[in-house]
């Protein structure tokens, strides 16, 4: 059996070599070929498509080599009916690659016909019923599983043409994506998948022989769309017989980079507002290439890129507990990563929109404070409570001092605990939040001076507010300081004048009230 797989790699490896040289060069003459468009493309020459004939037919030609053996050797045998679930629809897809390089056709359509491809494969028994879900796995009927097995066509499909925009990027991609299928169908015993991939990658292989930087041939819509549907296929085949975490994880985790970039382009497009299927310059190949990146450099790091994702579904294989967490922790993070590194601005948008969120909801908190304090401030005639609640107030904001000066001759004010009077000087009392690295040789980065005139307008002096860090904005409505606190302070003062009560609390050792002259 295994000398038997080598053959039929080889043979539509040599297939594959002979075919796109043919085809190459057919279209070449028919004027079939890729015209230079700036809105994506990356080529500068005209350059023959329908490269996929030739990974079609040399993929066709091996199976069908496969199934004269089967004749002759019993033991060589396959299901035609499997056989023929699998490649009716990828016929059809191949056929709506070649006719979209041609003639080109509308998004929908393509989807459409996509979709019908799907439905044939659920009709043939390759469905998706159960999926995992918390504390297990659920089994769905037909209602949903046909839904979610067109989806996955759907996406893995048009993930391989996304990706196609780099001299061997899609088909290289594709080779990892489908050996790894091809050690699932082995563990899971599936001959039939094995052979079909093993015939699949070495068309691929022969292809890349003409389409790696430089390309002679491109892949074409018929051969990314054929690989895609193809892979998504023998995936959902191997996978019937494999447990359902391998059935499901695996396959994802293979197709990591497609799926990616598939991802990422939908989440872009719909932030910025474009529809979905516009054409941009935004892929990951070209913010690699906007980077000083050569095109060989960009293919030959998403290649490695497609392999650690490759290597990283194997490890699921042994599915135990450890092992899924260390496959996603580094998925995870390898994924934060590059998209960080890529820097989209539609995701930098969002860190920025998410940071407001927060600055919102800390402008909330320090509003309020200012608030409950003012509140506070409106009902007291007493010095020692009037200390504590400016204390509470700034003590949560993001300030680091204040001063409260007095316009009061030393002589008029009653004896005070914790304010230095000096003669021929306004009287003057300073908080400095605890921890806080405020001294007065250093320069102060911010400061906000509020004059406080009562509502009977007697000046009772002023009150300056600093921040030493100005590294981020001031999370507070600065509107509220100089209206409504301003005035239910002044009024506060007031009161507390005209009681002839103690002016300030007596500072403790812990306290953040430092008296102090005015500086």
């Amino acid at each position: 059996m295994t000398f038997f797989f080598l053959g039929i790699f080889a043979a539509a490896l040599l297939l594959s070599l002979l075919l796109t040289r043919y085809v190459r060069n057919a279209a070449t003459a028919r004027g079939w070929v890729a015209v230079p468009a700036l809105e994506r493309h990356l080529h500068i020459t005209p350059l023959p498509r329908l490269g996929g004939v030739a990974i079609f037919l040399a993929f066709l030609l091996s199976v069908g080599i496969a199934l004269l053996v089967g004749w002759w050797y019993p033991g060589l045998r396959f299901s035609s009916k499997t056989l023929i679930t699998i490649l009716l629809p990828g016929c059809l897809i191949f056929l709506l690659g070649v006719y979209d390089d041609i003639h080109t056709v509308g998004p929908y359509f393509k989807f459409t016909v996509q979709a019908l491809a799907g439905a044939m494969l659920f009709a043939g028994g390759l469905r998706i019923l159960d999926l995992p879900v918390l504390f297990g796995y659920r089994h769905f009927s037909w209602f949903v599983g046909l839904p979610l097995t067109i989806l996955w066509v759907l996406a893995i499909t048009n993930a391989f043409n996304l990706i196609d925009g780099l001299d061997g990027l899609a088909a290289g991609s594709a080779l990892f994506s489908t050996l790894v299928v091809f050690v699932v169908a082995l563990v899971s015993q599936s001959p039939l998948v094995s052979l079909m991939t093993l015939a699949l990658a070495g068309a691929i292989v022969g292809f890349l022989r003409y389409n790696f930087n430089p390309a002679t041939i491109f892949l074409g819509d018929c051969g990314s769309l054929f690989i895609g549907f193809m892979l998504s296929a023998l995936a959902l085949q191997g996978a019937q017989k494999a447990p359902t975490i391998i059935a499901v994880a695996i396959p994802v985790v293979s197709f990591g980079l497609p799926i990616l970039e598939t991802a990422l382009s939908v989440v872009r497009r719909f932030i910025s507002g474009r529809p979905v299927f516009t054409a941009d310059r935004e892929h990951i190949h070209h913010k690699l290439l906007q980077r000083g990146l050569s095109h060989r450099q960009v293919v030959i790091l998403l290649y490695a890129v497609s392999a650690i994702f490759a290597l990283l579904s194997l490890f699921l294989l042994w599915p135990t507990g450890s092992t899924l967490g260390l496959v996603l922790a580094v998925l995870g993070t390898g994924i934060w990563m590059g998209v960080q590194h890529l820097n989209y601005l539609e995701f930098g948008e969002i860190r920025r929109v998410a940071h407001r969120t927060i600055e919102q909801r800390q402008i909330f908190i320090n509003n309020l404070a200012i608030r409950r304090a003012t509140e506070e401030l409106k009902v007291t005639s007493d010095y020692h409570q009037l200390g504590r609640i400016l204390e509470a107030a700034f003590s949560t904001n993001d300030f680091d001092a204040f001063e409260l000066r007095l316009h009061r001759p030393p002589g008029e004010l009653p004896e005070a605990h914790g304010l230095q009077v000096i003669s021929n000087s306004e009287p003057c009392l300073r908080w400095k939040k605890p921890g806080s690295r405020l001294a007065h040789e250093m320069v102060i980065a911010w400061s906000l001076t509020l004059d406080l005139v009562a509502a009977n307008n007697r000046r009772h002096g002023s009150m300056t507010i600093y921040r030493l860090h100005t590294d981020r904005d001031l999370q507070l409505d600065v509107n509220l300081l100089t209206s409504v606190f301003r005035v239910a302070l002044a009024d506060a003062l007031d009161r507390a004048l005209r009681h002839g009560v103690e002016l300030l609390p007596t500072p403790q050792e812990d306290s953040g009230w430092i008296a102090a002259r005015a500086v």
